[in-house]
Parts: C-alpha cells; sequence; structure tokens
C-alpha cells in the first residue's frame, strides 16, 4: 500500500501548477482504511450494518435471489439458466463492497471467508476476454455491447469499486484482477479512435478513477474523462437504446462541459457528476469544474428537498422541473441521497469549500439514514417528506440497488471525516474518531470526542512526537452561520449567526476563516486540545416562495437534523396542527426513545373534526417532533415534515 501511494504523489505535484491556475483546490479525503470510528451515534449503526444488515444482502444474494447463482451457473459450478433482471450482478458487488469497509471497521473471519467464495466464483465466471455479464453470457453471448442502456458497464463499474474496497481492506487483489481485466477488456473495445459508447446508467467513469488511483495507470483516468466527453453529440445513432427516449433521463442532451442544468434519472445524474469531479481533480480541467459548480447550483438552489433528497418524480425516478418539490409524492430515493454525498464530497474536494460539505452532511443525517430501519433489516427505496400512514419499510426490493448501497455508504463513513491538502489537515464531519497524518515527514496523530448531532461541543487532541506545523481547517456548518443550505430555496426564520468560540488548552484562539472553514496555523504539540461548541438552536426553516408546497409552512432542524412529526407521538394524528412561525420548542434526550433521540416539544393550536364532520374544534395541546430519519420505526403512522403556520393550511381529509 505504501508503494501504491508514493507512486502516486508525484501526479500531485505535476497537477499543483494546473490546480493554481484554474483556480482549484485539490483536498484528498483521508482514506477509510486510516480512520477509526468510536463515535456513540454512528459507531453503532457501522456495527448493526456489519452485523444485520449486510448479513441481509448476503442472505438476499446468495439464498432468497438468484444473484450468486448467475455467476455459479456462468462459471459452470451449476447447471440452470439465467433468472433475474440484466443489472443484478451490480448488487452483489455493492454487497462486497460494503462487506470490505465492514472488515476493516470490525473484523470478521466467517464474513471475510464468505466474500472469499463470492470472489472465487465471480473470478470463475469472468470470460477469457475479460468480459463479465451474467445476464448476456447465459443469454445473449452475440449481443455483448450492443445496447448502452443494459448497464454492462454500470455492472462493470460496481465491479471495480468493490476490488478496489476489497484491496484496500485485507489488500487481496484476486478481486482487483477481476476489475483489472473487465477495464482492459471495455479499453480494447472503446476509446479513441475506436467505438463509441455513452453509457445508459453512469458509473464506470467514477469507478474508472477509483482504479487508476489504485494501481496508478493513467490509461483509466484517460478512459474515464474519454466516457465523460462522449456524452452530449448524439453518438447513440445506430445503437439500440430501451431504457430511454429522451436523452435528458441519462444526461446526454449536451457535452457534460456545457451542461448547466440537472435533467432526468437522479442516480444516473449523480453518479456522472461524481466522475466528472473525480476526472477534474486529477486533471485540472477548468472546463469540468465549471460546469460542475452550474449544475450543483441548480440541484441546491431550486431542486433540492430540505432532507437533502434530490428527485422528485417517480415517473424518471429523477427531475421534473425548478421548485416541483412535493412533499408526499416525493421520490427522493435512498441511492440518489447517497450519490449526493459522493457527489458533494468530490465538489469539497476539488474546490475546498466547505458549503459542498454542508450538503453532504444534510444529505447522509437525513434524506440517506433514513432509508436504514433503526432495526438494520428493513429499507425505504423513496424517501416521502409527509406520508397519511401508509408507507412502510421493506425487508427487499426486485430493484434491490438501495440495501447495499445504504450498507456501503454507512461502512465506509471513515472516507467522509478528514481531508488533507500539503500539510493542512481538514475536518468535514464531526464523528467521534482516530486518524494519523503523514505531514512533512512527521507523523500528526488527531482524534476526535464528540456527542454530534445531539451536542455540539467538540474536542480534538493532536499529538505529533515532535512539534509540527500545520494548517488545522475547521468547518464551520452552514446552519451555525445561519444559512440551511447555499442558495436561498431555504432559510431559517431567524438568521443571526450562532455564536461559538473556538479554544486552544482552554484560552480562545486566533483563526480565520477561509471557505467556510476557521483556520488555525500554528505549530502543533503534544496533547495540544482545540475545543468548540456550537450552540443546538431549534431552527426553524422557512421555503422561498417559488416552492409552493411549502408556502405558509415551516420545517424544524436542530443542529444537522431535519425533524418531522409523527402520528404514533401525537395521538395518531400528524396534519391536524398548527405551528405558528414565533412557535418555540424544546428539545430534550430520549434514550429509551427510538434507540436514543432528542425529541422538540411546543404547545400549539391542534384542530380536531367533529364525527360528522360539519365543524372542527381548536385546542392547545403539545406535540413532539422526532428526527426525520427515524420515522417509521414503530409501524404506520401519519407524518409531516413541514407544518402549516395557519388554520386554513391544515388537511384533515386523509
Amino acid at each position: 500500500m505504501k508503494k501504491k501511494i508514493s507512486l502516486f504523489i508525484p501526479l500531485a505535484l505535476v497537477l499543483s501548477g494546473a490546480f493554481a491556475q484554474s483556480g482549484m483546490r485539490s483536498v484528498e479525503p483521508v482514506n477509510f482504511s486510516k480512520v477509526t470510528i468510536n463515535d456513540s451515534f454512528w459507531k453503532p449503526r457501522i456495527d448493526q450494518v456489519a452485523t444485520v444488515t449486510i448479513p441481509v444482502c448476503v442472505e438476499q444474494t446468495e439464498v432468497k435471489t438468484p444473484r450468486i447463482q448467475n455467476f455459479e451457473i456462468t462459471a459452470g459450478l451449476k447447471e440452470g439458466e439465467f433468472k433475474g433482471i440484466f443489472y443484478d450482478d451490480s448488487d452483489g458487488f455493492k454487497a462486497l463492497e460494503a462487506i470490505a469497509y465492514s472488515l476493516k471497521n470490525r473484523p470478521d473471519p466467517q464474513l471475510e471467508q464468505k466474500a472469499d467464495q463470492w470472489i472465487d466464483i465471480i473470478a470463475k465466471a469472468q470470460q477469457p476476454d475479460g468480459y463479465i455479464n451474467t445476464y448476456y453470457t447465459l443469454q445473449f453471448p452475440e449481443k455483448r455491447w450492443t445496447d448502452m442502456s443494459m448497464h454492462e458497464d454500470y455492472n462493470g463499474g460496481h465491479l471495480i469499486e468493490a476490488a478496489v474496497a476489497y484491496y484496500d481492506a485485507t489488500g487481496k487483489k484476486k478481486l482487483l484482477d477481476v476489475a483489472t481485466k473487465i477495464a482492459d477488456h471495455f479499453a480494447s473495445l472503446f476509446g479513441p479512435d475506436k467505438q463509441h459508447w455513452v453509457t445508459g446508467h453512469q458509473e464506470l467513469e467514477l469507478a474508472l478513477v477509483k482504479l487508476y488511483k489504485t494501481t496508478n495507470n493513467k490509461k483509466y483516468l484517460d478512459l474515464a474523462d474519454w466516457l465523460l466527453e462522449e456524452r452530449g453529440h448524439k453518438l447513440a445513432k445506430g445503437y439500440t437504446w430501451t431504457d430511454w427516449k429522451d436523452t435528458a433521463y441519462a444526461q446526454d442532451v449536451l457535452p457534460v462541459k456545457l451542461q448547466k442544468q440537472i435533467t432526468g434519472h437522479a442516480v444516473r445524474a449523480m453518479y456522472l457528476y461524481t466522475g466528472a469531479a473525480d476526472v477534474a481533480t486529477h486533471t485540472g480541467d477548468k472546463a469540468y469544474m465549471d460546469a460542475m459548480k452550474t449544475v450543483w447550483e441548480d440541484v441546491v438552489y431550486r431542486n433540492m428537498y430540505i432532507t437533502g433528497g434530490i428527485g422528485s418524480s417517480g415517473r424518471n425516478e429523477g427531475f421534473s422541473q425548478d421548485y416541483d418539490l412535493p412533499n408526499e409524492r416525493a421520490y427522493a430515493e435512498t441511492c440518489a441521497s447517497v450519490s449526493m454525498v459522493f457527489w458533494n464530497q468530490r465538489m469539497n474536494s476539488l474546490t475546498g469549500d466547505s458549503k459542498y460539505v454542508d450538503v453532504l452532511e444534510r444529505s447522509l443525517y437525513n434524506g440517506a439514514l433514513d432509508g436504514l430501519s433503526l432495526s438494520g433489516d428493513r429499507f425505504f427505496y423513496g424517501n416521502p417528506l409527509a406520508s397519511q400512514g401508509q408507507h412502510e419499510r421493506s425487508a427487499w426490493f426486485g430493484t434491490a440497488c438501495c440495501p447495499s448501497n445504504i450498507s456501503r455508504l454507512i461502512a465506509s463513513l471513515g472516507n467522509y471525516i478528514y481531508a488533507q491538502s500539503g500539510n493542512g489537515i481538514w475536518v468535514n464531519l464531526y464523528v467521534g474518531s482516530e486518524s494519523t497524518f503523514d505531514v512533512g515527514n512527521k507523523k500528526l496523530p488527531v482524534e476526535m470526542k464528540t456527542n454530534y448531532p445531539w451536542e455540539g461541543k467538540v474536542q480534538l487532541t493532536l499529538n505529533p512526537s515532535s512539534a509540527t506545523k500545520s494548517a488545522l481547517h475547521l468547518r464551520i456548518p452552514g446552519w451555525v452561520q445561519g444559512q440551511p443550505v447555499p442558495g436561498d430555496l431555504y432559510r431559517f426564520y431567524d438568521q443571526a449567526p450562532d455564536k461559538f468560540t473556538v479554544l486552544l488548552n482552554g484560552k480562545e484562539v486566533a483563526y480565520k476563516m477561509d471557505q467556510g472553514y476557521a483556520v488555525i496555523d500554528r505549530k502543533w504539540k503534544k496533547g495540544d486540545k482545540v475545543e468548540f461548541n456550537f450552540p443546538m438552536e431549534v431552527k426553524r426553516v422557512v421555503a422561498k416562495d417559488s416552492l409552493l408546497q411549502n408556502n405558509n409552512r415551516i420545517a424544524l432542524q436542530r443542529g444537522p437534523l431535519v425533524y418531522c412529526v409523527e402520528g404514533v407521538d401525537n395521538d395518531a394524528q400528524a396534519w391536524n396542527m398548527v405551528v405558528p412561525e414565533n412557535t418555540a420548542f424544546t428539545a430534550s434526550y430520549n434514550k429509551d426513545l427510538l434507540r436514543g433521540v432528542v425529541t422538540l416539544k411546543a404547545e400549539v393550536p391542534v384542530v380536531n373534526a367533529s364525527a360528522d364532520g360539519l365543524s372542527v374544534a381548536t385546542q392547545r395541546k403539545t406535540i413532539t417532533a422526532i428526527p426525520y430519519y427515524a420515522w417509521a420505526n414503530r409501524g404506520k403512522s401519519p407524518m409531516q415534515v413541514w407544518l402549516p403556520t395557519k388554520i386554513s393550511d391544515i388537511k384533515l381529509n386523509y
């Protein structure tokens, strides 16, 4: 592993001039394998993914569905025919990726043995030329690479991601060899002066950048760049496009560098733009950066839910038109929130701007985390912001991308906490953890302690063996600075920034603000402690008037968490309460509720209809709000995130 990293450093030095000229700022996330998480909020969830969620994915992949069986048949280990959906291979690969992260977090010899068994089968299923896809190999070998919408490259991308993660976690190369062969096979057919290819479901682009970083073979970076360049030139002519009629569905209307608006399928878009940001980070291509900034603003300023979820329409699993963000009909696929985490991390790496981590944090704690039940064995595919009580979590799905996707995100949380640029250390997420940074020729261990998101106090201890100079960048969340999200789609009713103090060894320390980070640049000595405390006030959020669904409504936020009211806490009602804009909420931690949450309470007018529906009565009652991610864990129940501020906006006819 050391050899791999040392090979990569000269490239970073070569690119530094390009970044300086382009206005980019390359910030490299610290790999999950170098971060130990001991956080009271996330560590139990990471352990639960290892002991509950991943075993569910394994059972579904191997026993209850034919996904692994398809590989066994392809490998000649069993007789039979392909069963399932043409993209099912990818679910096995995503499960392997989640296993890889989990093995680092919580070593498990039996789980590792299971992964190795799968890898042996997958390797045997690979064709001599490197091709691997059970759907085509078992049914239509003569039709390989004839239909760009059939996910051959999408499946291959998830194989590559799994292989890189498994190599990082275990040092084992067998799956990485399989991944390299499929990448080389693809490169033998497609690329400059070869066949055109406009992938129907983007994923291979970002995976190839991961393979490049692992192997230091620049041809994979070049191939990712070429795939991006293929889009928007009407190159699909002559191919079958069974997956979509409108090329906007797969972001193929304009070349990526000219795109300005978000369109089509949300997950495909996020994977595409993650890949574009990745390529820009490693090439210094400013055109990609400029396009990504513009498209990002279109998403965040006009097309994102307060939960960080995206994709309002179930018709295309994606975007419709600006400010069309219905609450009860929200699609907001779990995979889309997961991929918002991916893209915003890459945008932060590309620019060094904390606003991207602000959005990442919002999607992580709300839109994505909502996709996994507190028990770890049930899931949401879509994540509505209102329910009349019809929604419940599922044990699995026919299209099962979401369970393994949320599994791999939580298991890989260590990838998102810290970053480094030169000798600078960046703290992006406030998660109890430890890591060690290479600063010059010295080691700089850092330990973070916090009870975030329930409390705002954070303590960082730096323990270099000798005095070490480094700039420590502490992200000051937008919600602390009076802004729930970048742009004006949402704002706090009270926009005054919160007051906080940064202490060094118990005394106030000077810092400068740089792109949303408080920067302390000094020589650190063993035992230095940096402390700060973000006020955890209950904030009332209002939406821009253009978002008609939320006119005369407020949402509640405390720290990074968005709240909702659920019927189970409020006399089986969630749609009959009025929350005037000046309502004051009190917060308290309840260790026995929903595995421990801070609840919000306030006395507000509640409206009830008479039995005959001819009259209504209003009385004041205390209502309870819970974190959005925790709803639908106690059976079916009505729920709302956006609460009316006027009686005229109450709906009682559900």
